[in-house]
């Protein structure tokens, strides 16, 4: 008895493992349930100077056109934001989202649709686009349920996940197997859904993607083509 708790207060003494970022693109259908037509989506990230990484998605359809971009640092086992652009225009209104985090200010300073935004700024708070990134690297971890800190807007929003196991995605790269994730909200405040899927055996890849917005319309995004590190993602074929 003794032995196993001595044990047990070792793995818990263990310091977590380092995030070791790999370069990765893909390329996606995108599809809106309520229009006829597919798009198509890109998201990619790509090692710049100094440590620096730039984390891109990009979608469009006939009607619509959305870019997000972050760029960020890893320090040891957290996420560190350096900037956040978003930009959404075509169907419904135009939209603008630009963001700084000043890590030696300890402030993030941007503006939302030109409503000017500043946030206290510590460690383990992430963008929209980053705690993507994150909830990757957590799946791979083996964790089963995950919460981040968010700017959202002009305030901090808690983002909680749940792992709901594994399935196998039938993309055009072929079957992928991949664990099931979904985000979990309050049903008595938000009728919103999203479910995503990170790919086992592709360093959890993102595959496929499913929305379904307040008012019931429905956005997905599935695998056409993608590379991890240099190498051409490959699923099983029938």
């Amino acid at each position: 008895m003794g032995r196993a708790l001595l044990f047990a207060l070792t793995l818990l003494s263990l310091p977590a493992f380092a995030v070791e970022l790999k370069p990765f693109s893909a390329s996606y259908t995108a599809d809106w349930k309520q229009l006829p037509v597919s798009g198509s989506a890109e998201r990619s990230l790509q090692a710049l100077d100094n440590g620096v990484w730039k984390l891109n998605f990009e979608a469009s359809m006939l009607v619509a056109s959305l870019t997000e971009e972050s760029t960020l640092r890893v320090d040891n086992t957290t996420f560190l934001p350096q900037t956040y652009l978003y930009e959404r225009g075509g169907l419904g209104k135009s939209k603008k989202i630009e963001q700084d985090f000043d890590w030696e200010a300890k402030q993030v300073i941007g503006s939302d649709r030109d409503t000017p935004v500043r946030l206290p700024l510590n460690r383990g708070l992430l963008d929209k686009s980053t705690y993507q990134l994150a909830l990757q690297y957590d799946v791979a971890a083996g964790k089963q349920s995950m919460s981040y800190q968010v700017v959202d807007g002009d305030e901090v929003e808690t983002y909680d996940f749940r792992v709901l196991g594994e399935e196998v995605v039938r993309t055009k790269a072929g079957l992928v197997d991949a664990i099931k994730v979904e985000r979990v909200r309050d049903p008595t405040q938000s009728s919103r859904k999203t479910i995503l899927w990170f790919a086992k055996n592709w360093d959890f890849l993102l595959v496929r993607l499913h929305q379904v917005e307040k008012d019931g319309k429905e956005y997905q995004i599935m695998l056409k083509q993608g590379s991890v590190d240099g190498r051409a993602v490959e699923g099983r074929q029938d």
